[in-house]
């Protein structure tokens, strides 16, 4: 029986406090992984507030882990003991199922997620399924890696699934820890990128990351003379906005994409997609074919996020940094 040491939220919105349980003995298929790091999403933050009232406390979170293979379960030849893996959003899927057998396991119905109903990475160790357990490419610095396994494949996967071109024109609304690496990726597919943002006085920064043009979406006259241009535009923000005003910068055929979780209705009218057969789609995360590619692509062009590092034992801080909205831009937790 193995103890593990932990960060829990005991109740919704609660601090995290030190937290032990047990693991029993490991499963086929299954590893165990030493945290040496974990990156803090705002999905951890929701779910310690229950946002999504999927919750159940104590709450252990954290969901873009990296660590080291501890131990293997029956029929894991794939990874060996000391491996540096990763695990995301998801940590289980059936394998078996249409869904998976297709090669979206991240829609498995009989999925697991990290830090539902299972206890994630803000911890000393975590457990997945090895399918889940994603090795990480010698070249990529593990300390700064672990948001690539939840932020990074979130606007890694609409890039492949939604078939953005090079030579495409793409916009990101909100330049924060999803948008900055939404730039970077676009930049290095060859995409011209434009950045969306409120925030003008990041505008040489955002540059650095990889934007083309940076527009202040308060300047209602920018926003005009974008009338049909972009063939995409990717929204990383978790609130509403004139959604009207981006169907409007959308060229005919051109698609806009949510991965940022608006709880409100999003204010489109059939106008809108009817002329210039527009249409709205949204992503979600990624199997694990995807992460590995993802990865692969992060080491061809060495992306990687820019992140603030705090030691494990000041997860309420690293927390509040997150929260404040001033991080630059992802905020990992070092064991």
């Amino acid at each position: 029986m193995t103890i593990v040491n932990a960060w829990a939220a005991q109740e919704p919105k609660g601090k995290l406090e030190k937290f032990e349980y047990k693991l029993g003995d490991i499963g086929a298929g299954q590893v165990d992984i030493d945290v040496t790091s974990c990156g803090i999403c705002h999905s951890d933050v929701s779910m310690i507030n229950n946002d999504w009232r999927n919750a159940s406390y104590p709450l252990v979170p954290g969901h873009e882990v990296i660590g080291k293979v501890s131990a293997l379960g029956a029929g894991v030849t794939h990874l060996s003991v000391g491996d540096t893996v990763g695990v995301g959003w998801m940590s289980g899927s059936c394998l078996t199922c249409n869904t998976c057998m297709s090669g979206s396991h991240h829609h498995c119905r009989n999925g697991q997620a990290t830090i539902v109903g299972h206890h994630g990475g803000f911890a000393d160790k975590v457990r997945a399924q090895a399918a889940w357990a994603i090795k990480l490419p010698d070249d990529l610095d593990a300390l700064k890696a672990g948001p690539l396994f939840c932020g990074g494949v979130t606007v890694f996967t609409p890039i492949i699934d939604y078939g953005i071109q090079p030579t495409d024109k793409v916009a990101v609304i909100g330049i924060g820890g999803l948008g900055h690496l939404a730039l970077k990726f676009l930049a290095a597919w060859g995409c011209e990128v434009t950045a969306f943002t409120t925030s003008m006085d990041k505008e040489a920064e955002l540059k650095e990351l990889g934007a083309h043009k940076v527009v202040n979406t308060r300047d209602e006259d920018a926003l005009k003379k974008l009338r049909g241009q972009y063939d995409a535009v990717i929204s990383t923000v978790n609130v509403s906005l004139p959604w009207g005003k981006y169907m409007a910068a959308l060229a005919p055929r051109g698609r806009l994409i949510t991965v940022g979780m608006v709880t409100e209705p999003m204010d489109i009218r059939a106008g809108q997609l009817i002329t210039g057969q527009k249409s709205v789609g949204g992503s979600d995360t990624g199997s694990p074919a995807m992460i590995a590619k993802m990865l692969e692509f992060c080491t061809r062009h060495d992306i990687l996020p820019e992140t603030e590092v705090y030691p494990m034992a000041e997860v309420n801080d690293a927390i509040a940094r997150l929260k404040s909205g001033k991080a630059r831009y992802r905020v990992v937790l070092k064991a």
